[in-house]
């Protein structure tokens, strides 16, 4: 049989030198995986993208968990560089990184896929299920890759930053984009045997954290906590859910207190359900506190983080609405019975979700490390929230399923009590002030364009 050739190109507005180098920057590789299609590295031998470079994921096609392993085989700068694969899915698979300039300031991206599917003959049928497979991830590749070159890389002053929660949802997808900007990141682990050179030990529980280790830090970020959204909240689980956020964070604030050199900048997440149940009213960061279990917990956790605003370093507390990615959180959770047709309405739909793409959610940090007059509370929020029925709608149409079912709210509280209560059938229609009034230009403003860019299901031509 003979080999498929799959190609995308797009055009980019930087050199192509620029262009070129930045695929050779730790993280590119993550920055450009699709969310609902995530390799985790397990090895890599050789650095960047030159000739002889190495590398071992762990993957999932069609379900099925497997590894996949690839060789560079060819690299010339600024032209092109070439991988491999020597083991996986297909029976041929040989990727083609091609850069093209069109002048000091203009380039295109090319990639150019080789490929056969396994199984001989019998493979003829799901050729063309690879080719749309194909256009789905380049074109989720390619729209990243220009908004990152066009409007963030060569962008910013270089800062050397600590995360931690950098393992969380928001937190894999954070160390990547930063680098890839420019960044240097140093990861908190929990892991005490992780001896990677960005990682640092910490145990927050036991009051371990030797930040003298680290060196001198611009900026820490803080993305702590357990999700609260699983399961019934039973008094253990309130209690995990509050030391989760508040013990990290005083650990944080505690020894960046004792550092000579402490940081400039301290961003330290919160939730949006400091708010509570808000109704139809628009919510800005001058709102005051609801009354009710999370507003109590996001209380606690942004009142931990103040220490270290006493002592000049400009804090952010930041509350996070519902950030849409199918890698987890409440889209992960929705993606699979929504692409089954069995899309569910929650009560009678007309509480407010405000919700963020995952994209805007990076920027918006980014946008936060860099500007300098914005501290105190901010709404990481897209700036069009929507009901739970607009959402269940435009998610069904977004998979072509119908979302017909309904869960009434006594049958919400009966299954999840609290968490559903407050979770799920409170109404919060936050509005980012603060991120509007600086000047962030968000990229995705409504909600059935962000669902089809981070699930990769373009609106049909």
């Amino acid at each position: 049989m003979k080999d498929r050739i799959f190609s995308k190109k797009t055009r980019i507005n930087v050199p192509v030198e620029q262009l070129f180098s930045w695929h050779a920057r730790n993280g590119a590789i993550n920055r450009l995986t699709p969310p609902w299609a995530p390799l985790t590295l397990i090895s890599r031998k050789g650095e960047g993208i030159d000739k002889g470079v190495e590398v071992k994921f762990r993957m999932k096609a069609m379900g099925v968990p497997m590894i996949w392993e690839a060789e560079h085989v060819a690299c010339e700068e600024n032209r092109l560089f070439r991988d491999r694969q020597v083991r996986g899915p297909f029976a041929l698979w040989e990727h083609s990184h091609l850069f093209h300039s069109l002048g000091p300031n203009r380039s295109v991206m090319e990639d150019r896929v080789r490929y056969k599917l396994p199984m001989g003959l019998l493979s003829l049928p799901f050729y063309g299920h690879a080719q749309r497979e194909l256009e789905r991830i380049f074109n989720y590749r390619h729209q990243v890759l220009k908004q990152d070159m066009e409007h963030r890389v060569g962008k910013i002053r270089k800062q050397r930053i600590l995360i931690s929660g950098a393992s969380g949802t928001i937190g894999q997808a954070l160390v990547p984009f930063l680098r890839t900007c420019g960044h240097e990141v140093i990861r908190l682990v929990r892991d005490s045997s992780d001896t990677s050179e960005d990682a640092l030990y910490w145990d927050p529980y036991e009051n371990i954290l030797d930040m003298d280790a680290a060196g001198p830090v611009d900026a820490v970020i803080s993305l702590n906590g357990v999700d609260i959204s699983r399961g019934r909240w039973t008094a253990k689980q309130k209690k995990r859910i509050i030391d989760s956020r508040v013990i990290p964070t005083r650990v944080l604030v505690e020894k960046m207190r004792a550092m000579k050199q402490p940081p400039s900048v301290f961003i330290s997440s919160s939730a949006i359900g400091l708010y509570g149940e808000g109704g139809d009213a628009e919510l800005t960061e001058e709102t005051p506190m609801g009354d009710c279990f999370i507003s109590q917990v996001c209380n606690r956790w942004e009142a931990a983080s103040l220490g270290v605003a006493r002592k000049g370093i400009r804090t952010v507390r930041l509350r996070i609405g519902v950030v849409l990615t199918p890698a987890g959180g409440a889209l992960e959770r929705m993606s699979l019975p929504f692409s089954l047709g069995l899309g569910t309405r929650l009560s009678h739909g007309r509480q407010y979700m405000s919700w963020i793409s995952m994209d805007d959610a990076l920027g918006g940090i980014l946008h936060l490390l860099e500007n300098k007059a914005v501290h105190g509370p901010v709404n990481l929020t897209a700036p069009n929230p929507v009901t739970n029925g607009i959402f269940t709608k435009t998610l069904g149409r977004v998979f072509s399923r119908p979302a017909a079912f309904v869960i009434p709210a006594p049958v919400a509280r009966l299954l999840w009590g609290d968490m559903g209560k407050e979770t799920l059938l409170t109404s919060a229609r936050v509005m980012p002030e603060k991120l509007l009034d600086s000047g962030f230009i968000f990229t995705h403003t409504h909600l059935e364009p962000a669902l089809r860019h981070v699930l990769g299901r373009p609106a049909a031509s």
